[in-house]
């Protein structure tokens, strides 16, 4: 997707006289203007995260490896959506509106992802791109796009969190709403508050068995399709013809099958993420020069195969006409009863597997909210960093957990209570109208920062051919980007403009952010009296050299090579086993360098 041209990506630095060591309790040792040596006790490298120190006090610890990377940024976007509400994309809009609404919607995070692994590879530091928005572009665009970003993931946490109650009552309703809820933000707390290791653990298998599922579905999708099932039917692509590819949607006739299409493209737009739960565990990542290049690229395609194929899937599986399927949406049926999947197998007769999808989706909506928990109180916590929070939220604890962010978080989550007195999945389509909204900010965002990052580079005579990495297409494809996700913000809600569909709820919960991102803009650029940085301006040295030195004092490790698809599905699992023998080489190796220097 992109080359990746080098480590130490400080573009125009000059050697310096340096002696760096690496492992416990290693000594960086560094010549003084007047030759004096000035010492440094580095307790563990690794565990340092950029920025630390002078440069903006950031006190995380880079824990999370190669596969939590990964992981994360796969596991923070498949959630319920792509197993459970994909369904009303079909009802709405029929097979083949689904088919290209998520085809299509891959294209513009492609060009999103290009523009953030660029960036973030360059400098990865805590709540990348939110920073980047201050540092590029303006101080007002920064702050509005870090609360923005806050508003978004933080509200993601309750919708999870409701989705895990319908899950549950899918068996029984011995147990009451509040009682899981309550169960459920317990457990995000205990997980979140502890090192990002056992963060980053925790949601890597739990991220692995929601892959290992969407691949099952995929799977039984082809063996149904050809005769593989109790009924004995081979229904192929049966239901493109009929009922048919296209349904109608509001109106008859052409209008009616474009309103359905774009109702799936705003499907689409909600349910595709990916590069940005990536770029905000790079403040956290070991060795990210070398870690966030992959993980950007392997996370995309891995999701674009996951999404496209999922929704060819669906459409194979279940007419868009399905009674079972609209009932339980209408009646906001529990668990995955609602899952094309689900409809499927009871279409076809087939017994256990239905419970067996229930209890990994309830996985995938306990690992999506976990994610989200982590990503909202990361980004508060670079808000705070930026002075644009509170100060007492740059609090951590020895582990390096922002511990009054995350609490923060939690705090909204308890929002999810409102279900206990509503219907569960008008709850759950409130948070999904009010963020959609957001992402389509987010991703606005990103791309306008990268524009101007772009513009930094040629004033200042930088050339990208420097950068550790370089995505192809630029700056074409940011503007691409942008063009797309900046028009669907607002064409999320067009709903309640139509003739008998105005609803208050759903206006305001589609249109809020869209008017309160700018009232933050504003407000904060007249307070504060920022102004547009001049492209010649823009300070693109900041926080590099101590990345550089961060990647002199990391001891690389030499991974297993991987060749074959299915090494490379499961190769996160089998280098578990290699890691932790990897750090007890780097421990012994480090204390022999220590010793060598008394």
């Amino acid at each position: 997707m992109a080359s990746s041209t080098g480590v130490d990506a400080h573009p125009g630095a000059s050697n310096n006289n340096n002696t760096h060591l690496s492992g416990p309790g290693a000594r960086s040792k560094k010549l003084n203007g007047d030759g004096g040596l000035k010492a440094t006790i580095i307790s563990d490298p690794e565990a340092v995260s950029l920025g630390a120190g002078s440069s903006g006090g950031d006190k995380t610890h880079r824990k999370l490896k190669s596969r939590h990377i990964q992981l994360i940024g796969i596991g923070g976007t498949i959630g319920t959506a792509l197993y459970v509400q994909i369904g009303r994309g079909l009802l709405n809009g029929g097979p083949a509106s689904l088919f290209m609404a998520f085809t299509i919607w891959c294209s513009f995070i492609l060009a999103v992802t290009l523009c953030m692994a660029e960036m973030v590879t360059y400098l990865p530091i805590s709540s990348p791109f939110i920073r980047f928005a201050g540092r590029y572009v303006d101080e007002a665009f920064g702050f509005a796009a870090g609360w923005n970003f806050f508003v978004f993931e933080a509200m993601l946490v309750p919708f999870e969190i409701t989705a895990c109650n319908v899950i549950i009552h899918y068996w029984s309703d011995v147990v009451p709403a509040g009682g899981i809820i309550a169960i459920t933000i317990v457990l995000y707390g205990l997980i979140n508050l502890l090192a990002v290791q056992w963060y980053g653990e925790t949601e890597f298998w739990a991220a692995l068995g929601k892959v290992l599922l969407i691949i099952a579905l995929i799977v039984f999708t082809f063996v149904v399709m050809l005769g593989g099932n109790p009924l004995g039917d081979r229904f192929g692509f049966r239901y493109w013809s009929t009922p048919g590819a296209f349904t109608e949607l509001y109106y008859d006739g052409s209008l009616g099958r474009w309103l359905g299409f774009l109702q799936c493209l705003i499907q689409a737009s909600f349910t595709i993420a990916g590069p940005d739960y990536v770029s905000m565990a790079a403040g956290e990542a070991e060795n990210p020069r070398v870690v966030m290049p992959r993980a950007f690229n392997a996370v995309f395609y891995r999701l674009t195969a996951f999404f496209v194929l999922g929704s060819l899937a669906v459409g194979i599986l279940v007419p868009y006409d399905d009674e079972e399927m609209a009932l339980a949406f209408r009646s906001g049926a529990p668990g995955a009863a609602a899952s094309p999947y689900v409809v499927a197998m009871n279409r076809l007769q087939i017994r256990v597997l239905p419970d067996i999808v229930n209890a990994v989706v309830l996985t995938a909506a306990f690992s999506a909210g976990n994610s989200y928990v982590y990503c909202a109180s990361r980004s508060l916590y670079g808000l705070a960093l930026e002075g644009k929070a509170p100060a007492f939220l740059t609090t951590c604890t020895r582990a390096g957990v922002p511990v009054y962010c995350v609490l923060v978080v939690l705090a909204v989550a308890l929002l999810s209570f409102l279900q206990v007195s509503n219907n569960a999945a008008v709850v759950l389509q409130w948070f999904v109208n009010l963020v959609t909204a957001s992402q389509l900010i987010n991703f606005s965002v990103m791309c306008a920062t990268y524009l101007r990052f772009y513009r930094a580079l040629q004033a200042q005579g930088i050339s990208r051919d420097s950068l550790p990495y370089k995505g192809f297409l630029q700056p074409y494809a940011a503007w691409y980007g942008l063009a797309g996700c900046f028009i669907m913000t607002f064409v999320g809600g067009y709903t309640v403009f139509l003739p008998g569909q105005w609803d208050v709820p759903t206006f305001l919960f589609s249109y809020t952010m869209i008017g309160v991102v700018p009232v933050l803009f504003v407000g904060w650029k007249l307070l504060k009296g920022t102004k547009f940085h001049k492209a010649a301006d823009i300070d693109l040295y900041k926080d590099v050299e101590e990345i550089d030195e961060y990647q002199r004092n990391y001891i690389p490790t030499k991974s297993r090579q991987v060749q074959s698809p299915t090494d490379l599905l499961f190769r996160p699992v089998l280098m578990v086993a290699v890691e932790n023998k990897q750090q007890r080489i780097r421990e012994g190796v480090g204390l022999a360098l220590w010793l060598g220097n008394e």
